[in-house]
């Protein structure tokens, strides 16, 4: 088993023993982790699109537009084409985000490594929160260069139907039991999801914003907190950081 898999097997039963820190800071992946800049989500939309088309039999316009209306009204476009259309979620994921070409397009980021590292993790620990499947999460925080700073990954199983998946409360509720937190107010999160935002600062969640520079900025703020780079988690969670 590859070593990180490992890790993520292992870490629901490494959290069960006393000294685990009682604190969890969640990380979202995709345009997260990585810039929006990298375009990764407009050539998955693209694949998406493709996938309407081809599977539904609609022309291109109609095939974009319910795309949307499954994606603003599950959060996954996928749940919209499993409820509606009966489509192997699995077949799906194979043609869609196994099918992204990333070794080209994602690299390792050195600042994001040592942001992640300047992270005092025997105060907090670091867990990724993804509606992306296993094989994409993995994926990603690999050719990142990262996989070795996350204790574990929560991920939007395509397996298991009906899904559960962000901004749902229930996906929130299966992140805190397998990251092994019991109380809201121990959950912190960062997202660049605005809905996501919204419904994790509603339960309870310390949440950021993630809103990088040229993007749009929202008329009401999701949470409590919005930012602009990574980089400024080291203000607005100070004391998640190591001392100089």
């Amino acid at each position: 088993m590859h070593s990180t898999a490992k890790k993520m097997a292992q870490s629901e039963a490494k959290f069960n023993g006393d000294t685990s820190p009682k604190q969890v800071f969640f990380f979202d992946i995709d345009n997260c982790l990585y810039p929006k800049s990298a375009k990764v989500h407009d050539r998955m939309a693209d694949l998406i699109d493709q996938y309407f088309q081809k599977h539904l039999n609609l022309p291109i316009e109609e095939a974009t537009r319910l795309h949307s209306e499954y994606y603003q009204t599950y959060g996954l476009a996928i749940e919209g084409l499993v409820r509606h259309h009966e489509i192997d979620p699995l077949e799906y994921n194979s043609k869609v985000d196994d099918a992204l070409p990333l070794e080209g397009i994602i690299k390792p980021r050195p600042e994001l490594k040592k942001l992640l590292e300047d992270i005092d993790t025997s105060q907090v620990r670091l867990w990724l929160f993804t509606n992306a499947y296993i094989n994409h999460a993995k994926r990603v925080v690999r050719l990142l260069g990262v996989e070795d700073k996350f204790e574990g990954v929560t991920f939007c199983d395509y397996s298991s139907v009906p899904f559960v998946c962000k901004p749902q409360e229930a996906s929130y509720v299966k992140a805190m039991r397998e990251a092994g937190v019991e109380k809201w107010e121990d959950c912190f999160f960062v997202d660049d999801s605005y809905i996501n935002c919204v419904k994790a600062q509603e339960l309870g969640w310390t949440t950021a914003h993630l809103v990088e520079d040229g993007a749009p900025v929202p008329a009401k703020q999701a949470s409590r907190h919005q930012i602009k780079h990574l980089e400024d988690l080291r203000t607005v969670f100070p004391h998640f950081f190591k001392k100089a």
